[in-house]
């Protein structure tokens, strides 16, 4: 089991995909949030399905034997029409989520919705807005190319967050619209 100080900990969140799947690395200390890494998997190149689950979970692991974090705050697989692309989400999900139990660390599960509401305040926000919000909550630089990064970003800052964490005293949004008054110097034009 790894330990876990009340103090500074750290928290592996997870965007699962069996084509690109997200990662992030986050160290709280006290109210503080520090990203460590985030990135993406890239599996597009595995064809066979159960070599891609092979995969995430040997770089999950890799990951935490790197970072040590204490807890997993992992994306659940929302409603969809495609009963194969659920399958296969959720093959993902339970294979990070094997990953992170056989290391010991604490799971929690966040919907997309729920992700979205806690970090721009609005449930239905696009890529674009968590990621520009998370840039700004985490005082980080956030390019295109790591879209596919932010949700997991997004799902350990949510944990923060629900954990009772609040985004070290920045000023709280009551939504997209409220940022954006308060941060015109964020909004490309």
């Amino acid at each position: 089991m790894i330990s876990k100080d009340k103090d500074t900990y750290k928290i592996l969140g997870v965007d699962p995909g069996t084509n690109i799947l997200g990662y992030a690395v986050l160290e709280v200390a006290g109210k503080q949030l520090k990203v460590l890494s985030f990135g993406v998997f890239h599996l597009e190149k595995y064809e066979d399905h159960h070599e891609k689950l092979k995969e995430i979970f040997l770089q999950l692991q890799e990951i935490i034997e790197s970072y040590l974090p204490s807890q997993l705050a992992i994306e659940a697989p929302f409603y969809g029409k495609n009963v194969q692309s659920m399958l296969k989400l959720g093959r993902a999900q339970g294979v990070a989520m094997a990953a992170a139990m056989t290391m010991g660390l604490d799971i929690q599960e966040y919907a997309p919705k729920k992700i979205k509401q806690s970090i721009t305040g609005n449930g239905n926000a696009s890529k674009e807005q968590v990621a520009a919000m998370l840039g700004n909550i985490l005082k980080i630089k956030i390019t295109s190319k790591h879209l596919d990064a932010t949700d997991a970003l997004g799902v350990a800052v949510t944990h923060f967050n629900q954990s009772g964490g609040i985004s070290g005293g920045l000023k709280k949004h009551s939504g997209w619209a409220s940022f954006v008054k308060d941060n015109p110097d964020k909004v490309k034009k």
